[in-house]
């Protein structure tokens, strides 16, 4: 198992919530090959954005056991850059994925998503699928 750690888009977690059967989730399966997760702090909003009460206590219990990484200034920067690049290249993907991916890059993390369409458009970021 490697110590590595990975970071989760949103499309992850909520694959691994909504799924009755977790080992059939992709979450569950990355947890077989590695130990260490984290999310963008822009994940956490979209998922207690979509989440009830009675969901935020499996979400306030999940999001205590990995790391979040803060949208900082030098994430910011990184995302200026990718949309000027995506955007040269007709490319656009929406504006949470750019920020989650900006993390990742920032953080120098390979992202783990379910939505290759989107990040397969972002040079230099490493996808886990």
């Amino acid at each position: 198992m490697e110590n590595k750690l990975i970071c989760l888009d949103t499309s992850v977690l909520i694959d691994y919530y909504r799924k009755k059967n977790k080992a059939k989730s992709l979450f569950y399966q990355l947890t077989e090959r590695y130990m260490l997760f984290s999310v963008s702090a822009i994940s956490e909003y979209e998922i207690y954005m979509g989440s009830t009460e009675i969901q935020n206590i499996f979400w306030n219990e999940f999001f205590d056991k990995i790391t979040i990484f803060p949208f900082d200034s030098k994430t910011a920067q990184i995302a200026v850059k990718i949309q000027q690049n995506l955007k040269r290249a007709n490319k656009v993907v929406d504006i949470p994925d750019l920020l989650i991916a900006a993390t990742a890059i920032r953080n120098n993390l390979p992202l783990a998503t379910l939505n290759r369409k989107h990040f397969e458009r972002i040079d230099g970021l490493q996808i886990i699928m």
